[in-house]
């Protein structure tokens, strides 16, 4: 496992900038959350949007599309025409069918079918000029240890959408020291086999970082158990950005109670995210 030791601090901040670049790039793509245009929950009820073909609804056969004639969707290889199926969508899944302006996210979220059309014109993308963060510094690499549990622990958390609950598997904590002092964050697993994610906020949440949470990647442990918490690559989630997020918030215990001056920073202030879910 690569340390901080192992490379120049100049070289840390170069491979740190490089990483950001990536991310932002990623984060300002056409059809990213940057590009989503409403939250639509869905039900048995065909409804339709201004900013999306047909008419959509969710039933025991999953997520449907009725299309007028003459539109048509892609999803990969197959071109939708007419009325379709996508099935049931498992949590925290997607699938996005295309026109020939937008993607049209097809999820499912809290145990809710949602619709999320993104369009590339969207007001939130086109206004969007970058995140700014804290410079890298190396001491906020921090070395730590995989405690697992003795079982995955399933673990509900609440929402930046009023009333809505996400549940999470916790395969276990991963432990470290800084200033001198110890501390434990409940690990989710990661997009990628043995990683995981953290959600977590600081004492600079609400001043500098933004308010509800910020997350971090971490990569898989060594053999020995040990793993490296990179705070410099500490990021906000859509939730920062768009009122169209439904971006889980951390643990009760993921709180740090010291200033992380490290990772994304919040972005220009604007109204709160998330809003009510409709009845």
């Amino acid at each position: 496992m690569t340390t901080t030791s192992d490379v120049s601090t100049e070289t840390f901040a170069s491979q740190w900038r490089r990483w950001h670049d990536q991310h932002e790039a990623h984060r300002a793509d056409p059809h990213g959350f940057l590009a989503i245009t409403s939250l639509n929950w869905l039900g048995p009820k065909p409804q339709r949007f201004p900013d999306a073909p047909g008419a959509w609804r969710a039933d025991e056969a999953g997520v449907s599309v009725e299309l007028e004639p003459g539109d048509e969707l892609t999803l990969g290889h197959d071109t939708i025409r007419g009325t379709h199926t996508f099935g049931h969508v498992v949590e925290r899944g997607g699938v996005f069918p295309r026109d020939r302006v937008g993607a049209y996210e097809v999820a499912r979220r809290g145990g809710n079918d949602i619709l999320r059309p993104r369009h590339p014109d969207s007001q939130t993308l086109l206004t969007y000029h970058g995140t700014p963060a804290y410079e890298p510094a190396p001491r906020w690499a921090v070395r730590g240890r995989y405690v697992p549990f003795q079982s995955p622990r399933d673990t509900t958390l609440g929402s930046v959408v009023e009333g809505l609950r996400h549940v999470y598997e916790a395969p276990g904590t991963l432990e470290f020291a800084l200033d001198g002092r110890d501390f434990a964050l409940t690990a989710f697993n990661g997009k990628t086999p043995g990683s995981f994610l953290v959600l977590f906020t600081d004492a600079t949440s609400g001043l500098t970082t933004y308010a509800a949470n910020r997350t971090l990647t971490v990569d898989a442990p060594d053999a020995s158990g040990d793993v490296v918490l990179d705070f410099n690559r500490a990021v906000n989630l859509p939730c920062a950005y768009t009122p169209f997020a439904t971006c889980p918030l951390p643990p009760a215990g993921n709180h740090l109670d010291l200033p992380v001056e490290a990772g994304e920073k919040a972005p220009l202030k604007r109204e709160a995210a998330g809003g009510a879910r409709p009845a």
